[in-house]
């Protein structure tokens, strides 16, 4: 392979066969020039991407750190998810990733409200987002929150084969949260998010809210979903605020059957709860 364009220290730009590469590798780059072959022993990952340009912008005005910390969280995160991300991954990870640090370093902190539920919906993802900003932080004396985990969780899940698109995961995230607060303040209760009922809860609006974009929705039967309406007066009622909630705020209407799994789970939250209890967290 021969170089035709250095991008960083890191990073080159090869002609591989007559097709333009991406080769990755620590050094890879160090004391070369264009046109020379690249050591294969230096390489570490080689990759095609339509996205050239917009890499080569981005490496132009970053640390060539940064691009490496993130190299090497992607490669951490495809090894522990056993699948291939999407190639965007290299520009939209280093991009954020980049910018976190820069904010960190400054003192500024972003919250991300959605963490309780990407913790619980993306488990997998935000273990490896724990590793990224532990990575960081052995890499560059950088001490980022928790909450940075989650937005590296939500963009290693968007990038995943059928991951979905990053604005319509928060969206649904947004609308999982919303739910859960509706169900907070009409029960007046307080919900420990390590909660098996919570967590079941939680992975059971995912895939309703999937469904229910799919035009794929369960069906359960009236007589049951009718009991369910007598037996459990309170959580039904509160499943039918929910649906109201969903088709006024977003558009989406959830069938009469629906609310009868959604109460069930909202049942399973207040059982042996005692109006007003207010269950700290730990």
């Amino acid at each position: 392979m021969k170089i035709k364009k250095i991008l960083n220290n890191n990073a080159v730009i090869v002609l591989d066969g007559g097709r333009e590469k991406i080769a990755i590798g620590a050094g890879i780059a160090f004391n070369k020039r264009k046109n020379d072959l690249v050591i294969a022993s230096k390489i570490e990952k080689v990759f095609i991407m339509r996205e050239n340009a917009k890499l080569e912008q981005l490496l132009s005005r970053i640390p060539a750190e940064h691009f490496t910390i993130s190299e090497e969280i992607i490669t951490y995160a495809e090894h522990d998810l056993g699948a291939k991300l999407n190639e965007h991954i290299h520009v939209v990870l280093t991009d954020h990733l980049s910018f976190a640090i820069e904010r960190t370093q400054k003192g500024i902190y972003i919250t991300n409200k959605l963490l309780y539920e990407i913790k619980i919906l993306y488990p997998r993802e935000f273990e490896i987002g724990l590793w990224a900003i532990k990575h960081i932080r052995d890499k560059c004396q950088v001490e980022m929150p928790v909450d940075e985990a989650a937005f590296i969780a939500l963009h290693l899940h968007t990038m995943k084969p059928q991951g979905g698109d990053l604005h319509q995961t928060i969206r649904q995230t947004t609308i999982i949260r919303d739910i859960i607060q509706s169900v907070k303040s009409q029960l007046k209760i307080e919900i420990e998010e390590d909660e098996i009922a919570y967590q079941r809860f939680i992975s059971h609006l995912r895939f309703t809210l999937s469904r229910v974009s799919q035009y794929d929705l369960h069906t359960m039967d009236e007589e049951l979903s009718g009991m369910i309406q007598k037996k459990f007066p309170i959580a039904y009622r509160c499943a039918k605020e929910i649906a109201q909630a969903l088709l006024s705020r977003h558009g989406m209407e959830l069938p009469k059957v629906e609310l009868g799994y959604i109460a069930l789970h909202i049942e399973r939250l207040r059982r042996n709860r005692p109006l007003k209890t207010k269950i700290k967290r730990s």
